[in-house]
């Protein structure tokens, strides 16, 4: 998503807890002639997130896109899902998602300019699947924050969406992904493969900019047709 975003003209900025991580991203979108950086930030504290916000408007100007894509999952079966585990999902995929649109949706509504908001749902916060118990009921509650800002910030020309993966091969899932499950997972998929991370770019792209200026509250799934299968 980066960098498709890159590739049609954005300044993106990368945050994360890692640099090391972020430098071949950085790379690739540098090669491909993009302008990127990165800047670290640890998104479960609002302060942080506030002093990111600063940082980049010191740097860029402006901010018109933001994408809320941190996330964590486990395969922990529900009955020994223990507290720790519980609030830790939640801090990093709700918590930290809510101060982002706190923050930034501040920004966004004092700053009187039209902005995009991405929220990355995930299929299993629309149809039930097992082994995700946890990760399934944080994306939901980021589908329900992307309807309900969207109702409320649509008057002020902020549009609130969420990009819904289906399944796509990444380092938090690998650990869930046993044979037995891929073979499930691709019996219910009608494209018969998983998606490769450059197809998430277009959908991106597309709700970031103005060719979805009147998309506001929408579920935008790119999932090979998994959602659409019944028998």
């Amino acid at each position: 998503m980066a960098e498709s975003l890159a590739a049609q003209g954005a300044q993106v900025v990368l945050v994360g807890r890692d640099a090391q991580k972020a430098a071949a991203r950085l790379e690739r979108i540098a090669q491909a002639g993009g302008t990127a950086w990165f800047e670290a930030c640890d998104l479960a504290k609002k302060p942080a997130v506030q002093d990111l916000l600063e940082r980049v408007l010191a740097r860029s100007g402006r901010v018109d896109i933001l994408i809320n894509g941190a996330g964590v999952n486990s395969a922990t079966p529900f009955l020994e899902i223990g507290e720790e585990e519980f609030d830790r999902i939640f801090q990093v995929n709700v918590k930290a998602v809510f101060f982002a649109l706190q923050v930034f949706g501040k920004h966004f509504v004092e700053s009187g300019h039209p902005a995009s908001i991405i929220n990355i749902g995930s299929e299993s916060a629309l149809v039930p699947l097992s082994k995700v118990f946890t990760y399934s009921a944080t994306k939901a509650a980021v589908h329900n924050f992307s309807k309900n800002l969207a109702r409320e910030w649509a008057p002020l020309g902020i549009r609130v969406n969420t990009l819904v993966p289906g399944f796509f091969p990444a380092e938090q899932n690998r650990k869930i992904l046993q044979p037995e499950r891929i073979e499930k997972i691709l019996g219910k998929t009608p494209m018969g493969r998983f998606g490769e991370a450059w197809e998430l770019g277009g959908a991106a792209v597309f709700l970031a900019s103005d060719a979805s200026s009147f998309v506001t509250g929408a579920e935008l799934v790119v999932d090979g047709g998994f959602n659409a299968m019944t028998l």
